[in-house]
């Protein structure tokens, strides 16, 4: 499932692995597609948990970057 916390940040909580990889596949798409807009930020792909990860826009990542933290 994927849940928006807000515009620029999107938790993704999934049970099974290959759900969870289409979720994040899916989540980061729309990060980017967001990123894109302002050319500015790149993504942050963050793991809380085995289930749950938090997709984020961040001007802490370059643009045109996404890194994982976790």
């Amino acid at each position: 499932m994927i849940k928006a916390r807000t515009d620029l940040v999107l938790e993704v909580h999934a049970e099974y692995a290959a759900l969870l990889g289409e979720e994040l596949d899916a989540a980061v798409r729309a990060a980017r597609a967001k990123a894109m807009e302002e050319r500015r930020h790149g993504i942050l792909v963050t793991r809380h948990h085995h289930t749950l990860f938090t997709v984020a826009v961040s001007a802490d990542v370059p643009y045109g970057l996404t890194l994982e933290r976790g």
